[in-house]
């Protein structure tokens, strides 16, 4: 097995609530809750941060294909947004996805060809695909 990122992303908490510093490769941020669930709003939280990769994943995924087909294609707009719901006693997560291209994809042949570019995004077969998350305990 051979792990995707050569170093982990970190996290650290300390007794500020809910502030979380975490660390990549690079640098670091901070990724908080809103006050409507005791934090503070420094930074994004959980749900934000997710949908972020979705988004950030899809522009550079879009933005990859329009630059090898030599299209000029100079804004390309995502917006994600998730809804839940219970059925049957599962949980059932949505994730919304827009996406634009303002005044420069007209054809209809282009923009499906595009759309179906985004939804294979690393990130978006990750969130299609199963996922488990595998928990251990470090001393």
């Amino acid at each position: 097995m051979q792990y995707k990122l050569a170093l982990p992303v970190r996290g650290v908490i300390g007794t500020a609530k809910y502030q979380c510093t975490i660390k990549w490769r690079n640098g670091k941020f901070i990724a908080d809750e809103p006050p409507s669930s005791g934090g503070e709003d420094q930074g994004p939280d959980p749900y934000t941060l997710l949908l972020s990769s979705l988004v950030t994943c899809t522009l550079v995924t879009l933005r990859m294909y329009i630059d090898r087909k030599g299209w000029v294609i100079p804004e390309i707009k995502v917006n994600a947004n998730l809804f839940q719901e219970k059925k049957e006693e599962m949980m059932h997560t949505i994730i919304d996805r827009d996406i634009s291209f303002p005044d420069s994809v007209t054809d209809a042949e282009q923009k499906k060809k595009l759309l179906e570019i985004a939804k294979n995004c690393p990130i978006s077969r990750l969130l299609e695909g199963q996922i488990r998350v595998r928990s251990f305990m470090l001393k």
